[in-house]
Protein backbone atom coordinates (compact mmCIF):
# COMPACT_ATOMS: atom_id res chain seq x y z
CA UNK A 1 0.00 0.00 0.00
CA UNK A 2 1.69 3.10 -1.49
CA UNK A 3 1.27 6.70 0.86
CA UNK A 4 1.31 7.11 4.40
CA UNK A 5 -2.02 5.05 6.67
CA UNK A 6 -3.39 7.12 8.86
CA UNK A 7 -3.75 5.51 12.34
CA UNK A 8 -7.56 5.70 13.88
CA UNK A 9 -7.57 6.59 17.12
CA UNK A 10 -9.02 4.34 19.84
CA UNK A 11 -12.49 4.70 21.37
CA UNK A 12 -13.03 4.73 24.80
CA UNK A 13 -16.35 2.97 24.61
CA UNK A 14 -16.97 -0.42 22.09
CA UNK A 15 -20.20 -1.28 21.55
CA UNK A 16 -20.74 -4.86 22.05
CA UNK A 17 -23.64 -6.61 20.83
CA UNK A 18 -25.83 -6.56 23.98
CA UNK A 19 -24.81 -2.52 23.68
CA UNK A 20 -25.93 -2.62 20.44
CA UNK A 21 -29.49 -4.54 21.10
CA UNK A 22 -30.16 -2.15 24.02
CA UNK A 23 -29.89 0.98 21.88
CA UNK A 24 -31.81 -0.19 19.90
CA UNK A 25 -34.60 -0.67 21.63
CA UNK A 26 -34.50 2.38 23.30
CA UNK A 27 -34.34 3.98 20.19
CA UNK A 28 -37.59 2.77 19.27
CA UNK A 29 -39.03 3.37 22.51
CA UNK A 30 -38.10 6.61 22.03
CA UNK A 31 -39.30 6.77 18.43
CA UNK A 32 -42.70 5.76 19.98
CA UNK A 33 -42.79 8.39 22.59
CA UNK A 34 -41.89 11.04 20.18
CA UNK A 35 -44.40 9.85 17.82
CA UNK A 36 -47.27 8.72 19.75
CA UNK A 37 -49.97 11.18 18.41
CA UNK A 38 -48.82 10.20 14.71
CA UNK A 39 -48.54 7.08 15.11
CA UNK A 40 -51.76 5.78 16.76
CA UNK A 41 -55.01 5.75 15.51
CA UNK A 42 -57.78 7.86 16.20
CA UNK A 43 -60.19 5.20 17.85
CA UNK A 44 -57.12 4.08 20.29
CA UNK A 45 -57.57 4.95 24.01
CA UNK A 46 -53.90 6.41 23.96
CA UNK A 47 -55.31 8.86 20.95
CA UNK A 48 -57.23 10.77 23.90
CA UNK A 49 -54.86 10.26 26.86
CA UNK A 50 -53.72 13.44 27.71
CA UNK A 51 -51.25 11.35 30.18
CA UNK A 52 -49.73 9.43 27.09
CA UNK A 53 -46.52 12.05 27.60
CA UNK A 54 -46.16 11.77 31.24
CA UNK A 55 -46.00 7.92 30.94
CA UNK A 56 -43.43 8.15 28.91
CA UNK A 57 -41.72 10.78 30.67
CA UNK A 58 -41.26 8.33 33.41
CA UNK A 59 -40.24 5.84 31.14
CA UNK A 60 -37.45 7.15 29.22
CA UNK A 61 -35.19 7.84 32.31
CA UNK A 62 -35.31 4.16 32.91
CA UNK A 63 -34.21 3.46 29.41
CA UNK A 64 -31.56 5.60 29.56
CA UNK A 65 -30.43 4.18 32.85
CA UNK A 66 -30.49 1.09 31.07
CA UNK A 67 -28.34 2.05 28.08
CA UNK A 68 -25.69 3.93 30.57
CA UNK A 69 -25.06 1.04 32.25
CA UNK A 70 -25.27 -1.91 29.55
CA UNK A 71 -22.06 0.81 27.85
CA UNK A 72 -20.08 0.97 31.40
CA UNK A 73 -20.53 -2.60 31.36
CA UNK A 74 -18.61 -3.09 28.12
CA UNK A 75 -15.60 -1.72 29.07
CA UNK A 76 -16.10 2.08 30.13
CA UNK A 77 -12.70 2.53 32.62
CA UNK A 78 -11.83 5.34 34.74
CA UNK A 79 -10.25 7.32 32.02
CA UNK A 80 -13.59 7.11 29.44
CA UNK A 81 -15.32 8.29 33.13
CA UNK A 82 -12.51 11.29 33.10
CA UNK A 83 -13.14 12.55 30.00
CA UNK A 84 -16.97 11.97 30.25
CA UNK A 85 -16.82 13.67 33.42
CA UNK A 86 -15.03 16.80 31.90
CA UNK A 87 -17.07 16.97 28.38
CA UNK A 88 -20.22 16.91 30.39
CA UNK A 89 -19.06 20.11 32.71
CA UNK A 90 -18.22 21.66 30.18
CA UNK A 91 -21.15 21.73 28.10
CA UNK A 92 -23.33 22.16 30.54
CA UNK A 93 -21.32 25.20 31.27
CA UNK A 94 -22.05 26.31 27.90
CA UNK A 95 -25.63 25.71 27.76
CA UNK A 96 -26.26 28.41 29.70
CA UNK A 97 -24.69 31.30 27.83
CA UNK A 98 -27.26 31.11 24.63
CA UNK A 99 -30.32 30.30 27.13
CA UNK A 100 -32.77 32.41 25.94
CA UNK A 101 -31.41 34.21 23.07
CA UNK A 102 -33.03 33.33 20.04
CA UNK A 103 -31.78 29.55 20.12
CA UNK A 104 -28.25 30.14 20.30
CA UNK A 105 -26.58 27.05 21.93
CA UNK A 106 -22.81 26.34 21.59
CA UNK A 107 -22.88 23.02 23.45
CA UNK A 108 -24.50 21.36 20.38
CA UNK A 109 -21.14 22.52 18.72
CA UNK A 110 -19.37 20.92 21.39
CA UNK A 111 -21.67 17.50 21.31
CA UNK A 112 -20.73 17.28 17.26
CA UNK A 113 -17.04 17.09 17.60
CA UNK A 114 -16.98 14.93 20.56
CA UNK A 115 -19.75 12.29 19.43
CA UNK A 116 -17.30 12.32 15.90
CA UNK A 117 -14.07 12.06 17.61
CA UNK A 118 -15.34 9.32 20.57
CA UNK A 119 -17.69 7.42 18.78
CA UNK A 120 -21.20 6.53 19.26
CA UNK A 121 -21.55 4.60 22.32
CA UNK A 122 -19.62 7.26 24.46
CA UNK A 123 -21.42 10.09 22.16
CA UNK A 124 -24.61 8.51 23.82
CA UNK A 125 -23.81 8.85 26.95
CA UNK A 126 -22.34 11.87 27.24
CA UNK A 127 -25.26 13.56 25.43
CA UNK A 128 -27.13 12.23 27.82
CA UNK A 129 -25.40 13.05 30.68
CA UNK A 130 -24.46 16.28 29.44
CA UNK A 131 -28.34 17.32 29.07
CA UNK A 132 -28.91 16.25 32.46
CA UNK A 133 -26.38 18.09 34.11
CA UNK A 134 -27.19 21.12 32.38
CA UNK A 135 -30.98 20.78 33.23
CA UNK A 136 -29.97 20.93 37.10
CA UNK A 137 -27.23 23.74 36.19
CA UNK A 138 -30.45 26.01 34.86
CA UNK A 139 -33.51 24.67 36.98
CA UNK A 140 -34.37 22.91 33.62
CA UNK A 141 -35.60 19.91 35.75
CA UNK A 142 -39.15 18.76 34.30
CA UNK A 143 -41.38 16.14 32.03
CA UNK A 144 -39.59 17.55 29.13
CA UNK A 145 -35.97 16.81 30.64
CA UNK A 146 -36.25 12.61 29.58
CA UNK A 147 -37.17 13.59 26.20
CA UNK A 148 -34.13 16.47 25.78
CA UNK A 149 -31.67 13.10 27.09
CA UNK A 150 -32.58 10.97 24.68
CA UNK A 151 -32.54 13.72 21.80
CA UNK A 152 -29.30 15.40 22.74
CA UNK A 153 -28.11 11.37 22.96
CA UNK A 154 -28.93 10.65 19.41
CA UNK A 155 -27.84 13.93 18.34
CA UNK A 156 -24.06 13.38 19.69
CA UNK A 157 -24.39 9.24 18.90
CA UNK A 158 -25.23 10.80 15.21
CA UNK A 159 -22.10 12.63 14.75
CA UNK A 160 -20.04 9.47 15.70
CA UNK A 161 -21.54 7.31 13.21
CA UNK A 162 -20.71 9.57 10.23
CA UNK A 163 -18.76 7.80 7.76
CA UNK A 164 -15.04 7.54 7.27
CA UNK A 165 -13.37 8.63 11.19
CA UNK A 166 -10.26 6.91 9.85
CA UNK A 167 -9.40 8.68 5.86
CA UNK A 168 -11.64 11.78 5.83
CA UNK A 169 -9.96 14.55 7.21
CA UNK A 170 -9.40 18.46 6.57
CA UNK A 171 -11.77 20.54 5.15
CA UNK A 172 -14.37 17.36 3.92
CA UNK A 173 -14.46 16.49 7.17
CA UNK A 174 -15.21 20.09 8.53
CA UNK A 175 -17.68 20.53 5.92
CA UNK A 176 -19.46 17.17 6.77
CA UNK A 177 -19.73 18.04 10.34
CA UNK A 178 -21.07 21.14 9.37
CA UNK A 179 -23.50 19.81 7.50
CA UNK A 180 -24.80 16.96 9.71
CA UNK A 181 -24.80 19.67 12.57
CA UNK A 182 -26.89 22.15 10.69
CA UNK A 183 -29.71 19.43 9.51
CA UNK A 184 -29.37 17.52 13.26
CA UNK A 185 -30.48 21.14 14.96
CA UNK A 186 -33.38 21.72 13.20
CA UNK A 187 -34.28 17.71 13.73
CA UNK A 188 -33.40 18.21 17.52
CA UNK A 189 -35.80 21.15 17.44
CA UNK A 190 -38.38 19.68 15.44
CA UNK A 191 -39.19 16.08 18.05
CA UNK A 192 -38.71 18.19 21.06
CA UNK A 193 -42.13 20.57 19.86
CA UNK A 194 -43.37 17.25 18.62
CA UNK A 195 -43.34 16.03 21.96
CA UNK A 196 -45.23 18.58 23.24
CA UNK A 197 -47.14 19.87 20.75
CA UNK A 198 -50.02 17.24 21.88
CA UNK A 199 -50.29 19.18 25.42
CA UNK A 200 -50.65 22.58 23.85
CA UNK A 201 -54.48 23.99 24.85
CA UNK A 202 -55.41 27.05 23.25
CA UNK A 203 -53.88 27.68 20.20
CA UNK A 204 -55.21 27.82 16.57
CA UNK A 205 -57.20 25.22 14.85
CA UNK A 206 -54.82 24.97 12.18
CA UNK A 207 -51.94 24.21 14.40
CA UNK A 208 -53.51 22.13 17.24
CA UNK A 209 -53.43 17.95 17.65
CA UNK A 210 -56.78 16.82 17.14
CA UNK A 211 -57.44 13.68 19.05
CA UNK A 212 -59.99 12.29 16.17
CA UNK A 213 -58.13 13.82 12.90
CA UNK A 214 -56.12 11.22 10.39
CA UNK A 215 -52.72 10.99 10.23
CA UNK A 216 -52.23 13.41 7.21
CA UNK A 217 -54.15 16.21 8.46
CA UNK A 218 -52.04 15.87 12.32
CA UNK A 219 -49.11 15.78 10.21
CA UNK A 220 -49.52 19.47 8.27
CA UNK A 221 -50.78 21.09 11.31
CA UNK A 222 -47.64 19.73 13.28
CA UNK A 223 -45.45 21.12 10.65
CA UNK A 224 -47.59 24.52 10.28
CA UNK A 225 -46.92 24.23 14.30
CA UNK A 226 -43.29 24.30 13.55
CA UNK A 227 -42.46 26.95 11.15
CA UNK A 228 -45.00 29.38 12.80
CA UNK A 229 -43.09 28.62 16.73
CA UNK A 230 -39.95 26.99 16.32
CA UNK A 231 -38.21 27.36 13.20
CA UNK A 232 -36.59 30.69 13.73
CA UNK A 233 -35.66 29.66 17.14
CA UNK A 234 -33.60 26.36 15.49
CA UNK A 235 -32.27 28.54 12.61
CA UNK A 236 -30.00 30.27 14.99
CA UNK A 237 -29.25 27.04 16.59
CA UNK A 238 -28.25 25.56 13.22
CA UNK A 239 -26.06 28.88 12.09
CA UNK A 240 -24.37 28.98 15.51
CA UNK A 241 -23.37 25.30 15.27
CA UNK A 242 -21.72 25.87 11.39
CA UNK A 243 -19.95 28.47 12.43
CA UNK A 244 -18.58 27.45 15.67
CA UNK A 245 -17.65 23.54 13.50
CA UNK A 246 -16.00 25.58 11.35
CA UNK A 247 -13.78 28.14 12.55
CA UNK A 248 -12.75 26.19 16.09
CA UNK A 249 -13.72 22.85 14.71
CA UNK A 250 -10.01 22.40 13.37
CA UNK A 251 -8.53 23.09 16.99
CA UNK A 252 -11.04 21.28 19.13
CA UNK A 253 -10.82 17.97 17.15
CA UNK A 254 -6.88 17.61 17.34
CA UNK A 255 -7.04 18.63 20.41
CA UNK A 256 -9.98 15.54 21.14
CA UNK A 257 -7.83 13.14 19.20
CA UNK A 258 -4.64 14.12 20.81
CA UNK A 259 -6.48 13.33 24.57
CA UNK A 260 -7.46 10.33 22.87
CA UNK A 261 -4.36 8.90 21.75
CA UNK A 262 -2.87 9.89 24.69
CA UNK A 263 -5.30 8.16 27.23
CA UNK A 264 -4.68 4.93 25.22
CA UNK A 265 -8.33 3.18 26.05
CA UNK A 266 -7.37 0.22 24.00
CA UNK A 267 -3.86 -0.13 26.26
CA UNK A 268 -3.85 -3.61 28.11
CA UNK A 269 -1.69 -3.65 31.25
CA UNK A 270 1.57 -5.96 31.28
CA UNK A 271 3.99 -6.53 34.23
CA UNK A 272 7.68 -6.55 33.82
CA UNK A 273 10.68 -5.32 35.26
CA UNK A 274 11.18 -1.47 33.65
CA UNK A 275 12.38 -0.84 30.14
CA UNK A 276 11.34 -4.75 29.41
CA UNK A 277 9.01 -4.93 26.24
CA UNK A 278 6.37 -7.70 27.62
CA UNK A 279 6.70 -10.88 27.05
CA UNK A 280 11.00 -10.16 26.14
CA UNK A 281 13.52 -11.54 28.64
CA UNK A 282 15.57 -8.16 30.27
CA UNK A 283 19.00 -8.51 28.71
CA UNK A 284 21.65 -9.59 30.32
CA UNK A 285 24.35 -7.00 31.90
CA UNK A 286 27.79 -7.58 30.26
CA UNK A 287 30.10 -10.16 32.12
CA UNK A 288 27.44 -11.95 32.78
CA UNK A 289 25.67 -15.03 31.38
CA UNK A 290 22.15 -14.78 31.00
CA UNK A 291 19.76 -16.25 33.58
CA UNK A 292 22.79 -16.54 36.25
CA UNK A 293 22.04 -14.40 39.48
CA UNK A 294 24.94 -11.96 40.45
CA UNK A 295 27.43 -12.67 42.84
CA UNK A 296 27.36 -10.76 45.98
Amino acid sequence: MSGTQRVRAPRPVRLGPKSVAVLLLTGAIGVVAFGWPLLVDGGSGLAHAKDAPWLFAALLPLLVAVVVATISESGMDAKAVAMLGVLAAVGAALRPLGAGTAGLEPMFFLMVLSGRVLGPGFGFVLGSVTMFASALLTGGVGPWMPFQMLSMGWFTMGAGLLPGPDRLRGRAELAMLAVYGCVAAFAYGAVMNLQGWPLLTGVGSGISFGEDDPLGENLVRFVAYYLTTSLGWDLGRAVLTVVLTLTLGPTLLKALRRATRRAAFDARAAFGEPGSEPGREPESEPGREPGRQPER
